[in-house]
């Protein structure tokens, strides 16, 4: 009974306490490739609780553009990312860009752009042209 009550209370203090948040990140090392290191095999488990953020590097060389990607304490990213904001210029050979992240796998593929432009004429338009008789 004396051991199902010490276990009862190691176990309570577990969980009182909580348990350590573990991010997840895209990992890759100077890696030029063409999708940007994000399939599934480049997810790592990062140091719980000290490696709270992701980084992503895009770096443009002569050769194409590479990508490193790691796990990071956000506020250290935050003053890496800050120092090279200088250097910054995407598309430019010799550009530098970091970004941090705070989300679990957040330094992975961009989301696709949405286009705002219309893909075919508004009906209202198609409207007045059939209407002023100028359709083709």
């Amino acid at each position: 009974m004396q051991s199902f009550v010490l276990l009862a209370s190691l176990c309570g203090c577990v969980l009182c306490s909580g348990w350590p948040f573990q991010m997840q990140c895209y990992h890759c090392e100077e890696t030029l490739l063409d999708n940007d290191c994000s399939a599934p095999k480049f997810i790592v488990n990062c140091t719980a609780n000290i490696q709270n953020a992701c980084q992503k590097e895009v770096i443009v060389g002569e050769n194409g553009v590479s990508y490193r990607k790691t796990c990071a304490s956000f506020s250290t990213c935050l003053i890496v990312s800050a120092g090279y904001q200088s250097f910054c210029v995407p598309g430019r050979v010799g550009s530098v860009c970091i970004s941090c992240c705070n989300t679990p796998l957040c330094n992975g593929p961009r989301p696709p752009r949405i286009s705002l432009a219309p893909t075919h004429p508004p009906t209202t338009l198609l409207i007045i042209t059939v209407a002023m008789g100028t359709l083709p």
